[in-house]
């Protein structure tokens, strides 16, 4: 029985090796190349291993491309926050910081959002609102000091303005 495309994918990144850039290229390659220039889900693939090896430069507009033609379901939340990352990386934390702002809440980040935002927010100067975040998230897994954490964290940003 042959695997189907995702289950295929699955496999690829299953099994991905940073230290082996030009075998993960080519391999992806053949699988992007079922899906044709145009498809959401192939672009965002393309981009991702671009991203996996270091090329943040060469995944930001194919995850532009990507959102851009559709791109949906579990892989557009992770698309945006894996653009806002590399954003982060090349230098434009403050779009990485809009990006991952905008983001609803999602079961398939998850948390991961929040400490993407961090970074971001540490690296747009925002020092105090990444701690706010990164303290909020962390919050409600403290059994005996959520309540306070969450209360504290919130001071830090009381009284400044947008």
């Amino acid at each position: 029985m042959e695997l189907s495309w995702e289950e295929r994918i699955a496999q690829f990144w299953s099994t991905a090796d940073d230290s082996q850039p030009h075998s993960m290229l080519d391999a992806m390659g053949m699988l992007v190349g079922e899906g044709g220039r145009h498809d959401p889900d192939a672009i965002y693939e393309w981009a991702s291993v671009q991203d996996f090896l270091g090329r943040e430069s060469d995944a930001i507009p194919l995850y532009r491309s990507a959102l851009s033609h559709g791109l949906s379901g579990a892989r557009r939340p992770q698309a945006v926050l894996q653009l806002a990352s590399s954003l982060r990386n090349v230098g434009h934390a403050d779009e990485a910081v809009e990006l991952l702002s905008s983001l609803d809440e999602d079961a398939v980040v998850g948390a991961a959002r929040q400490a993407f935002l961090a970074l971001a927010l540490r690296d747009a100067g925002r020092h105090d609102e990444a701690l706010k975040v990164a303290l909020l998230a962390l919050a409600p897994t403290l059994t005996l000091y959520g309540r306070v954490i969450s209360s504290y964290a919130e001071e830090l940003t009381a009284g400044q303005t947008d």
